[in-house]
Order: structure tokens, then C-alpha cells, then sequence
């Protein structure tokens, strides 16, 4: 599967996701625009979606989503529905609670840490609100599946989920409720037909038309599995310069990742050459950082390496042996950051990073620590980058508190142990490395935010649980399994941040709360009013959600809501216009003032511009 780029080039006519023909009035819903944006709101739909009367904070992280942010929701969300039932994947719904003990059996009550909702009901029984819902499905289709027969077979849900994020910020993009459409899979084998790769496709395309029916410009990338787990996933990050997240593409190839799972291409390295200067000890006391040692030592961090300390642990998270912690030393240049995935990748096995009592009283001087700690080691294990094994002098830790050494040759000084040392790509990838996947060319650095993400599970989960049903041989086989999720309510805010003006939100039509908004220059003008209630009444029997805006208010002030609101076609009814048998029509999108269509070709112009919005 080929990461690709996407945009909205899909035929589904906006009006086709929530045929309601809505007509509302302004003065009775509930719209509470205002001029000033939150305090610690910087990015751009933090601001507008606030300040347009969409969301309003309730507590840190935690938000009331208004008519208007609800409108768009729904449909986003049925845009999901319409694309899951296509291929073949049902709804259903579980609760926002999961017991503790069903996260205990899988790991992931630790693996979740602080982010995870922890309660305890009257009877002491501990609870979670649920992040996702892998352990919960798990269970239910251990009850309810027992036979190849019955398999494969795809559920999804549309629910709120919880994180007890540490630092909420960003509106909806970082906070701590959300809503999430979360599918599950369930195979019996990884190929063929039924396979979890062949539903896994189904997903990924599945995904892309979901997002470019919403309007978004969107890249779908390669990715690390996380928490969740898994062997292989992608996430669908959309295109906005104020995107928190950075992935890498190549320009040549249309290879694209985060930056915890991009490769790097190709990179000389050799550990012969000639030992040019001495070995030299510096004291270092109490310095801040890599470049204040740097500084100190007069080199540069890319000048210096860094060793790292993981210890081995099995797929269950305990230490690989027991009786004895395996160490693995991973060492990367000095500006440069370890990427345990790939360290784990690199060494066959699970690891975590060192336990550092544990470490110091094996003789490691953690924060110190240079590659010739690896000689005096047991059952240890070496992996350095290509841009660390180089045979230059290196500066590094000295392996005693507040030393550090410059001078330091892998030949000379690693002597015969560095026949032991394992070349791989251990570090995160940065703009300007060469691409994985076209010779000569360098990858690049865009910025996303992650609306969607895939996982094929395998057994994980099913290991963990012991979820198996009878094979066509009539014995137990472990379900294969594979999940996908997507941010509903991070889409509507994606939607916000990938199309904005300095004047509002600029919504795709699909997912627009409404169509149509009609301004009445007069409120109290019988004329007007009912000219609006008629071309509404028109507009609506086409398929087109109206909102008419009847207030009490002066004409600057309306339009500067409208703009704020973002609805993508505007109707003003004034005299001027009606008088010449007409009324000024107005994309959101477009700049500058409106034109004067004849009222009898409204309804048709209207259609015609959200059909190609």
C-alpha cells in the first residue's frame, strides 16, 4: 500500500450526506457569536469555533458543542455511516465505561498511564472511561463468535471517549472528551480473501472518501502503532501549517511517515580510521544539556554521541530474563533523538528505557554513559546509527558522574568489542535525509493534524484475552484482528483549520451546518420575510439546509457574523436587489462583494455552487 496525497475531487454531492431540507431561524437558535476569542486560544479553530458560537468550554479540556457545531458533526459523522456501510462494516454502540480488569488482562491499564480515567463505583468495583474499545469488543465476540463460519466481520461505533490529557490545549484538537468513531475486524488469517489485509485495504480506501467528502486536503501516512499495537498502520493527517503533528514526505517517490516511523535512506559508515588525537577526561559538572556540555567541551553536538539505555522486555512488558536485566545501548549523534521503535526493531525484542537505579548498580553512570560501557557489559546488546559511526574523534560521556571525554575512536577505543556493534537506522528521521525510496532525493517536512488512524492488531488482543474459535479443521485458532478510528470532532476542528480566512471559518459544503444562509436587510420588511420563507421552502425541497437571519440587527454586523459562521452561500434581501427582480448571491469563499442573480435562477445557482463546492 502506497501512502498517497489526497484532495477533494470526490463526486458525492454535499447535499447528499444529510438530505433534511432544514429551515431555521436565527432568532431562534442558539448562535452566541462574539468579537473576542479565548485567551489561551492560538490556533485557528480554537478561535473561530469559539468565537462563532459553535463550542464553549466547560471545564479544562472538556467542551458544550452548540446547534451549530452539533449540525456539522452529524454530518461528518454520517458521511462515516454511509462509507462503513458500503463496505460492509455494522453499527453498534458500547458503553463509555470499561471494567479495569478487562484492561489488566491486556497491559494496557499500565501502558495507558496517567491519561487513563480511573473510578471506582459503590461497590469498589475500579472502572475506565474508555480511551478505545478493543477490550470490551474482544469480550463481547468471545461470547458471541465460536466458528470460522461467522468470520470475517467488521463492527463499528460512534461514541465519546476520554483521555485525561496532562496539558489540554488547541480546542478540540488536544482535549480530554472527544468524540470517535472506533471499527473493529475480525479474520481468521492475515491474506487471501476475508484476510485482514484485504479488509485492512478496504478500510484505507474507505478512509480516503470519507475525508475527501469532507472537504479535506489530507496525506495518509505510515505510521507507529503506539499503545494500540499492532504490525503495521497509517494515519490520515490533513494538510494546516498549525498542524501539532510533523511527518516527512518524499518528493520523488510520494513515500510519506511521521517522524516515529519515517526511514532514512541509505547512509555510508565505516569504523575504520586512524586515532588522530588522545583520549582526554573533562570535568562537567551540573551541565544543562548536551549543548552546554558541548559548548563546554568546544565541539559541536553533532560532534558528540549520545548512548542511550533500554532494557529487553518481553511482549507481556516483564523484564526478557528475570534473573538478569539484558541491556541494550543505542547511540545516535549528539543532535540527533533515539527512536526506540526502531531500537526495537533493530534488536528482534521489545525494550523500554532502563530502569536507572537498576542501571547505576550495574555500573552505568546514567546520563554519562559512552559506547565502551557495552565492553563491560553481559549479554549486552549494541546498535549505533550510521551518522554515529563515523571515524572521527567523538566527544561522549567519560561513563563517570559529571565526566565526559573528547577524543573517544570506535576503532581504537571499543577495540575488539566493535566487531560486535549492530549498523541500523535507530534515530527519528529530519528534513533534508535521504528518502528510503528514490536515490538522490531528500525528504521533506509538512504539517498535519491526525484525523484517522488504521492498525492492523493481529493477535494481540486476542492473545491477551484468549479469544480463538473453531477452524475449518475443527480446532482452536487465535482471531486475527484489525482496529480504525477517526477523531469526529477533531475533523470538524481539521475542517476549521484547513479553511479560514481572517474573517472566520470558510466550511466545505458537506459538512457545512448549513448551506444556505439568507440575510434580511430589514427584519421587520413583510416583503422580505416572506421572499425568504418562500425561497427557503425552495432551496429546502432541493436538498439544501437553510439558515435565515431574521434578527433586530444592522447589515454590518450580520455580515460579519456570516463570515465568522462560514455557511457557504450567502442571500441578501434588500431593496436594491429586489427591486431589479433579484437577489445578491455570495460564496463564502470568494472575496469582495456578491452579484445579483433573477430570483428565478436562485435555487438553481445555489445547487449548482454547492454541487461543485
Amino acid at each position: 500500500m502506497t501512502p498517497t496525497a489526497t484532495t477533494a475531487t470526490e463526486t458525492a454531492s454535499p447535499l447528499s450526506t444529510l438530505r433534511t431540507g432544514d429551515v431555521h431561524l436565527w432568532s431562534r437558535t442558539l448562535i452566541p457569536t462574539t468579537r473576542e476569542a479565548p485567551a489561551d486560544a492560538t490556533t485557528p479553530s480554537h478561535v473561530f469555533l469559539v468565537r462563532a458560537g459553535f463550542i464553549r468550554q466547560l471545564a479544562a479540556g472538556v467542551y458544550d458543542y452548540l446547534p451549530l457545531a452539533w449540525r456539522s458533526l452529524r454530518k461528518i459523522q454520517e458521511i462515516v455511516r454511509q462509507e462503513h456501510e458500503r463496505i460492509g462494516a455494522m453499527e453498534m454502540l458500547f458503553p463509555a465505561f470499561e471494567p479495569m480488569s478487562l484492561l489488566r488482562q491486556t497491559g494496557r491499564d499500565e501502558a495507558y498511564g496517567d491519561d487513563l480515567f480511573r473510578l471506582t463505583d459503590r461497590h469498589g468495583r475500579e472502572l475506565a472511561l474508555a480511551p478505545t474499545h478493543e477490550e470490551p469488543i474482544v469480550e463481547l465476540m468471545k461470547g458471541a463468535i465460536t466458528s470460522y463460519k461467522q468470520l470475517p466481520l467488521s463492527l463499528y461505533q460512534i461514541q465519546t471517549k476520554f483521555r485525561d490529557e496532562p496539558r489540554p490545549r488547541s480546542g478540540l484538537l488536544r482535549c480530554r472528551e472527544f468524540i470517535m468513531k472506533d471499527a473493529y475486524s475480525f479474520h481468521l488469517k492475515q491474506e487471501g480473501v476475508g484476510g485482514l489485509d484485504e479488509v485492512y485495504e478496504k478500510f484505507y480506501e474507505c478512509y480516503s472518501r470519507i475525508f475527501t467528502r469532507c472537504g479535506l486536503s489530507f496525506t495518509a501516512v505510515e505510521a507507529e502503532s503506539g499503545p494500540i499495537g499492532g504490525s503495521a498502520s497509517h494515519e490520515f493527517m490533513v494538510h494546516a501549517q498549525s498542524g501539532e503533528d510533523k511527518i516527512l514526505v518524499c518528493p520523488v517517490s510520494g513515500y510519506a511517515a511521521n517522524v516515529e516511523k519515517a526511514e532514512i535512506g541509505q547512509r555510508a559508515w565505516t569504523f575504520e580510521g586512524v586515532a588522530a588525537q588522545a583520549l582526554k577526561k573533562h570535568h562537567t559538572p551540573s551541565m544543562p544539556g548536551i549543548e552546554g556540555v558541548a559548548q563546554h567541551l568546544g565541539v559541536t553536538a553533532s560532534g558528540m554521541l549520545k548512548t542511550i539505555v533500554f532494557e529487553r522486555v518481553r511482549s507481556d512488558g516483564k523484564t526478557s530474563d528475570a534473573s538478569k536485566t539484558k541491556y541494550v545501548l543505542a547511540v545516535v549523534r549528539g543532535d540527533h533523538d533515539v527512536n526506540e521503535a526502531k531500537v526495537r526493531n533493530a534488536v528482534g525484542s521489545g525494550v523500554r528505557l532502563a530502569d536507572e537505579k537498576a542501571a547505576r548498580e550495574a555500573g552505568l553512570a546514567i546520563g554519562y554513559v559512552s559506547p565502551s560501557a557495552f565492553a563491560k557489559l553481559t549479554g549486552a546488546t549494541i546498535v549505533v546509527d550510521p551518522d554515529a559511526a563515523q571515524p572521527i574523534p567523538w566527544a561522549t560521556g567519560a561513563d563517570e558522574v559529571d565526566h565526559h571525554v573528547t577524543g573517544w575512536y570506535w576503532g581504537r577505543d571499543l577495540g575488539y568489542e566493535v566487531e560486535k556493534v549492530k549498523v541500523a537506522d535507530i534515530r527519528n528521521a529530519e528534513e533534508g535525509d535521504p528518502s528510503p525510496r528514490a536515490e538522490g532525493a531528500k525528504l521533506q517536512t509538512q504539517r498535519g493534524i491526525e484525523v484517522g488512524h488504521i492498525f492492523k492488531l493481529g493477535t494481540k488482543y486476542s492473545d491477551a484475552m484468549e479469544f480463538k474459535v473453531l477452524a475449518e479443521d475443527q480446532k482452536p485458532r487465535t482471531v486475527t484482528m484489525g482496529c480504525y478510528g477517526i477523531g469526529i470532532s477533531r475533523t470538524m476542528a481539521a475542517c476549521v483549520e484547513m479553511s479560514c480566512d481572517e474573517g472566520g471559518i470558510v466550511w466545505p459544503a458537506a459538512v457545512a451546518p448549513y448551506h444556505v444562509l439568507i440575510v434580511l436587510m430589514k427584519h421587520d420588511d413583510e416583503r422580505q420575510r416572506s421572499l425568504a420563507m418562500d425561497l427557503a421552502s425552495k432551496l429546502g425541497q432541493a436538498g439544501a439546509d437553510v439558515l435565515i437571519d431574521d434578527r433586530n440587527e444592522r447589515p454590518g454586523p450580520k455580515f460579519k457574523d456570516a463570515d465568522l459562521i462560514g455557511i457557504p452561500v450567502r442571500l441578501t434581501l434588500g431593496d436594491k436587489a429586489l427591486d431589479a427582480g433579484g437577489v445578491e448571491f455570495k460564496l463564502r469563499r470568494d472575496p469582495g462583494k456578491g452579484e445579483v442573480v433573477p430570483m428565478a435562477d436562485v435555487v438553481a445557482r445555489v445547487v449548482g455552487a454547492l454541487e461543485g463546492a
